[in-house]
């Protein structure tokens, strides 16, 4: 597709969210069929069910009959592909191209969303002044909000406004795991581990005195196999390596190398690195030479100087004269997987040591090196196979320092010693003796090899790119011999030949040959001037050498070899090639006339027999003499005649010949199928194949067995030589050979043999795509295959490496990265993708390229020719006419065949310029025939992808209509199978094919978006212009747009059949699977959102218009999806009723917002829903796609079409939008932390399982019981199941990536904000095109409502501030327009409003509240315009219900800031011209005080929290702050009623429903007057005193008839029984059972008047329980205990003095509240400030610490004047109603508390409070206090009445209890009672007193005695007939002290005060005489 590269990379990304990669089986849904309905010219006549596809439009046809207006511009591109929609590319093989990073995909956000939390700034003490509202700064108003303008006016700004900075991109928002494609990178490599060794030493050998030649290479021990080539270096000096100088001319520095890279593809624990050690050959074996090494160390230099002179002298001498020949010296191993996993386990550089051989030690080294170039480790990430220990990945540089080396033996030189020894070297127990001790030292750094290493030389020698300086020493690339086959075509050229001469046995040859070496030369003839330079040098020599020479074995005549001899081959072999091996006798010691070498025999190996390269091993027998003329075209086997051969011609030499070549196959089906084409091509007759002489008569039949033989070729050189094979059989089928005159047709076997290799290919080989698609051929197909001779351009017969491939932008699985295919490549010698590294252009090269065998095209004229047979039609016949089991091999894989016919059909077009001819004459009749009877045989269930993205293709190239038909012809065919088999899975392949097929590039002009829903028998002119779009629109039926219609279907045919699906899948009672269906769409849409070409709003209008009919869809499953409002937790509407929202919320949350807050259930959802059946996931998708749709869909038309809806529908619609409104929701950043934290817990198999339930268990069960059936072995098996491996999908990754970091929380709440805005603002655009439409309808009412109800619910949720702007914006306009609306008919939803601006009000961001403040004001000022009296008592009312309910509620509330807003208000209220003359900006400006004043209270409210009598002063604070608002007063004392039952405190919770209620009986006698009806609060008087407070009688109160006022639930008759009903349960749980009584004689009156029996039962059943109880628990009961609290010290702030009564639960003891209270206290202002006051004396404050808090607590008991015990009979009497209570304080004149009798005064202290007990709160102020002081003597007479009530109580106690008898006795008459009454009256009665006032009292106390003796003989009485016997001696001793008192008492008892008993002295008979007379503060 298409345009430039990177076009093309932008449309891939498109394809890339396009196609969801993840399937599951799907459930099945009922397919009904029509009868058979065929689809007439006129849609009109017939509905066709959406389960059936409609007849597709003639696509062509239509486009020609309907051609574009507009010439150019984005529209335009909308109806027809673009002329470079296929473009054919000829892309040369780079070679090793530099790697390119991947562009990012980054996305932008331009809106930064704040955060909505406050700050929790701390307070002062409450008591703080109250902030002056005057003096606060306002936020910024609104400019231009107080104007009048017209409603068009407003709407046009505040749509200009919310349209503007808009994301263009809804998808680019969206963070879940989309279904996406993953980009496919055709990897055909094997997997590949790779090494850098770099070597360096400080000290090679301690003693340097000869040059040292080394070898380094892998074995494996296992395998038995050497895995590398041999890397030959040396460490020597420049000084030691002078020595050779007459030897060696000049190093060539591809010599030089010291470092090389190797290849491991196959890692395992059996690889060992291998060094070998080679020296000059000298005189002596190797234990001689080695001798020196092991006894001289470098310390020991200065004793050994001469010695070591004299060695070097010798060496010196060895090297002039022996300096081309080597001997073998040491050698060591490495256990190399040691050393990668010791490395990997440590964090550093990693230093190691062994004591065994190969040990390491010494310092590493290698960390400065180690961040400059080994940067990458993307190399080593590859998976292992076999031994999963071997794991190379964790594998970190180390260094090597290598001191151990063994001594090498003549006679174990061969591989099998060495891996004898290898295997001994793993055994811990082995001592390898012969060890040359640690005088050498080697260093080897070894680590991961570097991604792009410069100056690095391949094996040919050849540089690899970056080589900035050809004068650096270089990398050496090491060539891989793998363990086992790599299975990789070749992709460049090699051409090499290894030889390793193995043994000799010369035991049997006469004459002297002991020190023996061989020569080996490569001979291209017979002269010895016929050598070839192709030997590569060693290191330190020239780069190539003529000749090699093996090691030398001192004095052994049967040497063993280790040599490796490379050979560079010449591309082009002939009969006279050969290996020409000479043996010679070293003459070690310099002797006279003795030559240095002397031949001692020669043997060969041919290149070529019968044309095939000789390779493999060979046992040679050596001719004695220097072989005849023309021995070379001869095996030495073959006895020529008159040679002298060694041991009798037998075999002595062995040797192994290795080739690694592209150019050999190596295999004879591949050589003679290769040969015989070649002959053909060549018309060279007859052909030598091997033995055979094939004349031309017989080569059709030799060729087509040759052809059916490869089938039995080997599968490693079929993989390497697979490009040029099937290049070969193309051509055969292509180009029928012409054999002896006769055409030959092979096309079948060509066909046949294809088949079978592709499915072999597949069956063995690993590595397929997640279409199951073999990356070989895949590969094959996109880079290499061409039509033969198709390319005029091409500059050389193919061109080397260069390969021609096309590109349609529909397919993402063909498509490289990017269109230039400079992608970086791994290092691999074996790797096939590494493109060919350069080869010599010599002519040789070019010509064997060229015409052996060639490596990809073939030499014949570049003219196309039309005779031949073109291979798509060709293929497809071929096709469609086999049977058995070839179509069987074709159809397992058919994707193969499918995609080589869609670029042979481009390839064809491209080269016949057909390309722009049209689409309806481009193919014949036959080709379209064969491809349709292709289709419609195809099984749907094997063939699904492949055949979907076929037809993708052929979309592109040929006719569409046709495609279209074969599309319906396919799902005709599943439909069959749907009904008939009821198979679940058909329907996920259904929709899987759909999504591949909507995957197309142009999908969108394939639906034709710019026609008219017109039969298309009718031509009309196509619509174009903008301006013309909604015209033309209204011309036709708008329904057809927005229904699945058949001219719908017809005509958008693709998106018709996607939404049918979807449509069909959604349906209540299918069984689809949701998920899959729902992702088709939300992918498509997803693609079109970022395609940069519908970026143009008018175009994605067009686009958006194939989607119209999913806003039905949506709508049509609402019940289905998923709740997502009950999540909401955030909303306000469901915080209120959240118990964990602090101590206030719980009770207070409901009450406290009176009406505004029940009716939060209706908002939540209109329709009821039985069940949301989708996953949030699916609903999610789902809603997102309804959005994009909204968005992008044409405004007029959504108007146009929103007008035809009836009102349920439209109500729907906006339920819809309402549910988008809470799943769009904000979650914050700390949403996404926790999401988080539980990804990271989840393991693999919850997934599974959490898969598994969002799925539905049917789907994964199904799946598996469908892969059980299929043929475990079949190959089609495996290809489809891959597309369903989990490991492959792209979300996977995603939820198993760790732990994510904070950045990319932060990223993703930020993407999550701007989502939620975008989503909020496209559902406010939605409900003005809403609000434009109905507004002009009568039934606009119900749906500006649900208008009115999405809104709030938008507002309600967490939102951003840009939003939060447009939606006051549009609520003010809506408010403006309609306000009757909210002030009519929705009051309930004025309420909502109100605290949902309040709310916005306090919030954190400036913005947000100076948009919510102007909403206010505007709102108060509406309310006031429209109500008849000027007054706005509805906003007043609700405003302030509403704070009531926010500050009690809200956890994070700020009253700073909402101070701020009410300040705005009242600036908006003063800046407001027009209304100033009139009573509104009072009426503002008392309402903002009045919040103020609340606020103020509730906020020191919630500071009280832990202070239960301070909440509750508050509560009671606020409740009297709202005595004009009846509404709120009864909220406030539900609230506290209810802390009050939270507490046990039941009879003060009681009180507080006795005050609602009488609050309500009070507005009710106003509104009505009913009889049995209480008059108001008089009728409760007897239950409360308190209750008259309510009373509604000052001058402020508001008329109960006034709007707004009185409206709540409980204002009403029913309300006040509820009221009186909860009061009198809670009486009963406080013990009060009187007060229940009283409670019930207001009920009964009600229910008789309703005449309702039932309550009245229920009523007298309760009263009689009452009145039992009271009975039952007579002298039992107990009500509560009072305390006297005074607070002193300004710590206390507005406490400070204060003195309150407390009341206590019963049997409350002072020690306990004092010490809650001092613990309370403590906490809070700390332990040390916080004192009590022990005494119950006055308190004087200047005494007190200023600096600390004290606080006096006494124990009061409730006080009665005498006449008021008449009345207070009972326990309950003496216990209910209280207002008086008394204490008492002793103390005598001289400041003591306790003195003598005659000296003891009391005081007794009254309080009197300010309301009775029980009242609704637990403490009472103290507005009275009275003192009365008691002389002594009146101290006396109290205490003896007491004691003598008490005798009396005891006596008369029924039943008598003769314990506490006698201890009243005990205490009265006993002698040792000390101050007893004895001493009393002795003290007072024995003398009259001097003073006349006090006469009185002494009668008083003289009769209280003369009682006293009385009761206590009575007591006596009683307590005899109480005792048993042996208590008797007791009663006696009672009785005499009772005498004794009485004898004393006696003469004080009868002494009279004569003056009393004067008659003229006037008696006054006042009531109260005693208190009266007492002397009341006595001053002394």
């Amino acid at each position: 597709g298409g345009v430039t590269p990177e076009a093309a990379r932008n449309s891939f990304l498109l394809l890339q969210r396009a196609l969801p990669v993840w399937l599951l089986p799907l459930h099945y849904c009922e397919v009904i069929h029509a009868n058979d309905l065929k689809v007439c010219g006129s849609h009109l006549l017939n509905f066709v069910p959406l389960t059936e596809a409609v007849e597709p439009v003639d696509f062509e046809e239509y486009l020609i009959t309907h051609p574009p207006i507009i010439e150019s511009g984005p529209l335009r591109d909308l109806v027809e592909f673009p002329p470079d929609d296929i473009e054919v590319l000829h892309v040369p093989r780079e070679c090793r191209t530099l790697g390119q990073e991947p562009a990012g995909y980054v996305l932008q956000d331009d809106l930064k969303r704040r955060s909505m939390s406050m700050d929790d700034t701390p307070r002062g003490s409450w008591a703080c002044s109250i902030f002056d509202l005057k003096n606060s700064v306002p936020d910024a108003l609104l400019p231009r909000l107080l104007d009048r303008a017209p409603n068009e006016e407003i709407d046009r700004q505040n749509e200009d406004s919310r349209k503007a900075q808009r994301h263009r991109e809804l998808f680019a928002l969206t963070l879940w795991p989309a279904a996406t494609c993953q980009v496919l990178v055709l990897e055909v490599s094997g997997e590949h581990f790779k090494m850098c060794f770099r070597k360096h030493s400080i000290n090679w050998f301690e003693i340097e005195i000869e040059p040292i030649f080394a070898s380094l290479a892998l074995y494996d021990v296992k395998e038995k196999k050497k895995i590398s080539e041999n890397f030959f270096f040396d460490l020597n000096s420049e000084q030691t390596k002078s020595m050779l100088r007459p030897h060696i001319q000049s190093a060539a520095i591809s010599t030089l190398a010291r470092s090389a890279i190797f290849s491991i593809t196959y890692p395992s624990q059996d690889v060992f690195l291998v060094i070998k050690l080679e020296k000059v050959l000298q005189q002596g074996d190797i234990g001689e030479c080695a001798e020196p090494y092991m006894v001289f160390k470098e310390s020991d230099a200065a004793k050994n100087k001469e010695k070591l002179e004299k060695l070097r002298a010798q060496s010196e001498q060895f090297c002039q004269r022996l300096g081309r020949y080597r001997m073998p010296f040491a050698w060591t191993a490495i256990h190399l997987m040691n050393i990668v996993n010791s490395a990997g386990s440590l964090e550093r550089d990693t230093e190691l040591e062994m004591p065994l051989p190969g040990a390491l030690t010494g310092p590493s080294s290698w960390s400065e090196r180690r961040n400059s170039s080994i940067v990458g480790r993307r190399s080593l990430e590859r998976t292992t196979s076999g031994d999963e220990s071997c794991s190379l990945t964790s594998f970190r540089p180390a260094t090597l320092t290598v001191t151990n080396f063994f001594k090498q033996e003549g006679d174990r030189l061969s591989d099998e010693d060495l891996y004898k020894f290898l295997a001994d070297m793993r055994r811990p127990s082995s001592v390898l003796e012969h060890r040359v001790p640690s005088a050498a030292q080697l260093k080897i750094d070894i680590s991961p090899a570097p991604e792009n290493p410069h100056y690095c030389l391949t094996p040919e020698l050849l540089q690899v790119k970056p080589y900035p300086d050809s004068r650096v020493r270089p990398t050496r690339e090491i060539l891989e011999f793998p363990a086992k086959d790599i299975y990789v075509p070749n992709t460049t050229y090699r051409n090499l030949l290894y030889i390793y001469p193995q043994s000799l046995n010369f035991a049997n040859r006469q004459g002297s040959a002991r020190n023996i070496t061989v020569k080996v030369q490569f001979m291209n003839g017979e002269d010895p001037s016929n050598a070839m330079p192709v030997i590569f040098g060693k290191s330190s020599c020239s780069e190539y050498a003529k000749e090699a020479y093996t090691a030398v074995v001192y004095h052994n005549r049967s040497p063993d070899f280790h040599d490796e001899i490379k050979i560079k081959l010449p591309a082009s072999l002939t009969d006279h090639h050969h290996i020409l091996f000479t043996f010679y006798h070293v003459s070690c010691q310099q002797k006279q006339n003795t030559p240095l070498e002397t031949p001692v025999g020669y043997t060969w190996i041919p290149m070529l027999q019968n044309g095939r390269l000789r390779t493999g091993h060979f046992c040679l027998p050596v001719s004695l003499e220097k072989p005849p003329q023309s021995y070379s075209v001869l095996s030495p086997d073959v006895p020529l005649p008159g040679m002298k051969w060694v041991d009798n011609h037998r075999g002595v030499f062995n040797v192994e010949v290795v080739a690694v070549s592209t150019i050999h196959t190596q295999d004879q089906y591949l050589d003679k199928f290769f040969a015989l084409v070649h002959a053909l091509d060549e018309h060279m007759f007859p052909v030598r194949i091997g033995d055979m002489r094939i004349m031309e008569n017989n080569l059709e039949a030799e060729l087509k067995s040759s052809i059916a033989a490869l089938s039995n070729s080997q599968l490693e050189p079929i993989v390497r030589f697979l490009h040029l094979l099937l290049d070969k059989l193309v051509l055969l089928v292509v180009r029928p050979p012409v054999i002896a005159g006769q055409i030959v047709n092979l096309g079948q076997a060509s066909f046949e043999v294809m088949a079978s290799i592709v499915n072999r290919l597949h069956k063995y080989l690993d590595g397929q795509d997640q279409h199951g698609r073999n990356s070989l051929l895949s590969s094959y197909i996109h880079y290499v295959f061409r039509l033969p001779n198709m390319d005029p351009n091409s500059p050389s017969p193919g061109g080397l490496g260069g390969s021609v491939h096309y590109a349609t932008m529909a397919r993402s699985a063909v498509r490289p990265a990017s269109l230039n295919l400079n992608r970086s490549r791994s290092l691999s010698n074996s790797n096939p993708d590494i493109s060919g590294t350069p080869t010599s252009p010599d002519d040789e090269v070019r010509s064997i390229i060229g015409s052996k065998v060639s490596a990809f095209c073939w030499r014949r004229q570049t003219v196309p020719s039309f005779d031949d047979q073109l291979f798509h039609e060709e293929l497809a016949l071929q096709w469609v006419v086999s049977s058995g089991s070839v179509r069987e091999g074709a159809l397992q894989q058919a994707w193969f065949f499918f995609e080589l016919m869609v670029k042979s059909i481009i390839h064809h077009l491209y080269f016949t310029d057909r390309l722009e001819s049209p689409r309806k004459n481009r193919f014949p009749e036959r080709f379209m025939d064969d491809i349709t009877a292709l289709v419609s045989t195809i099984l749907v269930e094997r063939l699904n992808t492949s055949l979907a993205f076929f037809l993708n293709d052929l979309l592109c190239v040929m006719d569409r209509g046709f495609v279209f038909c074969l599309i319906k012809t396919y799902w005709k065919q599943v439909s069959m199978k749907l009904y008939a088999l009821q198979n679940p899975t058909l329907e996920s392949l259904r929709l899987d094919f759909l999504r591949i097929v909507c995957s197309h590039e142009h999908y969108v002009t394939l639906n034709l978006p710019c026609s008219l829903l017109t039969p298309p028998a009718s031509p009309s002119p196509s619509v174009s212009s903008s301006s013309g779009f909604s015209s033309h629109v209204q011309d036709q039926k708008i329904a057809n747009m927005f229904e699945l219609s058949v001219p719908f279907r017809e005509q958008h045919y693709l998106a018709g059949l996607v939404l049918s699906e979807l449509a069909v899948i959604l349906d209540p009672e299918a069984e689809g699977s949701v998920h899959w269906s729902i992702s088709v769409v939300h992918n498509l849409l997803s693609s079109h959102d970022s395609d940069p070409r519908y970026a143009d709003s008018e175009v994605k209008a067009r686009v958006a218009m194939l989607y119209l009919p999913l806003i039905g869809i949506v709508m049509e499953t609402l019940p289905q999806l998923y709740d997502f409002t009950g999540n909401a937790v955030s909303s306000l509407a469901l915080s209120l009723s959240f118990p964990h929202m602090g101590m206030i919320s719980q009770t207070v949350a409901m009450a406290i917002a009176g009406t505004s807050v029940p009716q939060m259930s209706r908002i939540l959802f209109q329709t009821t829903r039985q069940h949301g059946s989708f996953s949030a996931e699916s609903s999610r998708s789902l809603l997102i796609c309804l959005l994009w749709v909204l968005k992008n869909a044409d405004d007029m038309v959504l108007q146009k079409w929103f007008t035809d809806l009836s009102v349920s529908q439209l109500n729907r619609l906006l339920d819809m939008l309402y549910l988008c409104v809470s799943c769009f929701e904000y979650k914050g950043k700390k949403a996404f932390e926790r999401m988080n934290s539980l990804t990271f817990k989840k393991s693999k198999d919850m997934k599974a399982k959490l898969e598994e339930a969002i799925l539905g268990s049917i789907g994964a069960r199904q799946e598996m019981v469908r892969r059980k059936r299929s043929p475990s072995g079949s190959a089609f098996g495996s290809q489809e199941n891959l597309r369903w491996r989990k490991d492959m999908t792209h979300w996977r990754q995603n939820s198993e990536k760790m732990d994510k970091t904070r950045a990319e929380l932060e990223h993703e709440a930020l993407i999550d904000g701007n989502l939620a805005t975008e989503a909020n603002l496209i559902i406010l655009d939605t409900l003005e095109i809403i609000v434009q439409t109905v507004s002009v309808t009568e039934s606009k009412e119900s749906i500006l409502g649900g208008v009115l109800k999405v809104l709030l619910h938008s507002m309600a949720c967490n939102q951003s501030a840009l939003y939060l702007q447009h939606c006051f914006a549009t609520q003010r306009a809506l408010v403006s327009k309609f306000p009757e609306l909210l002030f009519e008919e929705e009051t309930e939803q004025c309420a909502d409003l109100c605290l949902r601006l309040l709310r916005s009000c306090s919030s954190s961001i400036g913005t947000i509240r100076s948009h919510a403040s102007a909403s206010l004001y505007l709102l108060m000022r509406q309310n006031f315009e429209i109500g008849n009296v000027s007054n706005f008592a509805r906003v007043k009312m609700q405003v302030t219900m509403s704070l009531s309910s926010l500050v009690g509620t809200s956890q994070n509330f700020n009253e700073e800031f909402l101070r701020r807003s009410l300040k705005t208000i009242l600036t908006y209220a003063e800046e407001d011209l027009e209304l100033r003359e009139t009573t509104f900006p009072d009426q503002v400006q008392d309402l903002v005080f009045n919040l103020h004043m609340i606020l103020s209270d509730t906020v020191k409210m919630k500071e009280h929290q832990e202070d239960p009598e301070m909440l509750i002063d508050l509560m009671y604070r606020i409740a009297k702050g709202y005595q004009t608002s009846p509404d709120l007063r009864l909220t406030w004392l539900q609230n506290m009623a209810g802390k009050h039952s939270e507490r046990n405190n039941h009879a003060e919770a009681a009180q507080c429903l006795v005050h609602s209620a009488a609050l309500v009986a009070e507005y009710l006698s106003m509104l009505e007057d009913r009889k049995y009806l209480p008059v108001g609060c008089v009728t409760f008087q007897n239950i409360s005193s308190n209750v008259l407070e309510e009373s509604a009688v000052s001058d402020d109160v508001v008329s109960p008839d006034e709007e707004g006022i009185c409206s709540g639930k409980y204002f009403t008759e029913v309300g006040l029984v509820g009221l009186l009903e909860q009061a009198a349960s809670s009486f009963s749980m406080a013990g009060m059972y009187e007060a229940v009584n009283e409670v019930y004689k207001i009920l009964i009156p009600v229910h008789e008047a309703s005449r309702d029996a039932k309550k009245l039962a229920t009523i007298h059943g309760k009263l009689q329980e009452a009145f039992g109880k009271i009975v039952h628990q007579d002298g039992k009961r107990m009500f509560g205990t009072y305390f006297r609290v005074g607070f002193y010290g300004s710590k206390f702030g507005d406490l400070d003095e204060q003195e309150f009564v407390y009341k206590e639960p019963a049997i409350t003891k002072l020690a306990e509240i004092s010490h809650r209270l001092e613990g309370f206290y403590g906490e809070r202002f700390g332990e040390d400030q916080v004192e009590v006051i022990k005494d119950s004396n006055p308190v004087d404050k200047c005494k007190l610490d200023p600096n600390k808090a004290f606080i006096q607590i006494t124990y009061v008991e409730p006080y009665f004047d005498t006449y008021e015990m008449k009345d207070r009979i009972t326990y309950f009497d003496k216990n209910y109603n209280l207002r008086r209570f008394v204490y008492c304080t002793p103390f005598t004149l001289d400041g003591r508390a306790h003195g003598d009798l005659h000296e003891q005064f009391k005081r007794k202290t009254i309080l009197t409070t300010s309301h009775a007990f029980p009242y609704i709160k637990t403490r009472i102020n103290i507005i009275n206090k009275e003192e009365i002081i008691s002389m002594p003597i009146e101290v006396a007479i109290e205490d003896m009445q007491k004691k003598t009530q008490e005798l009396a109580f005891a006596t008369h106690q029924d039943p008598a209890d003769a314990k506490m008898l006698q201890m009243v006795l005990q205490g009265s008459v006993g002698t040792t009672v000390n101050q007893g009454p004895l001493e009393v009256a002795q003290v007072f009665l024995s003398e009259i007193p001097s003073d006349p006032k006090l006469y009185r009292h002494h009668n008083k106390l003289r009769l209280c005695f003369k009682d006293f003796t009385k009761r206590c003989e009575d007591a006596l009485r009683k307590n005899k007939s109480l005792i048993g016997p042996d208590q008797k001696e007791y009663q006696r001793e009672l009785e005499r002290n009772y005498h004794r008192l009485k004898e004393a008492l006696q003469p004080l008892i009868n002494r009279k005060i004569p003056q009393l008993y004067k008659p003229i002295l006037q008696v006054n008979s006042h009531r109260d005489s005693f208190s009266r007379m007492s002397l009341r503060k006595l001053d002394i």
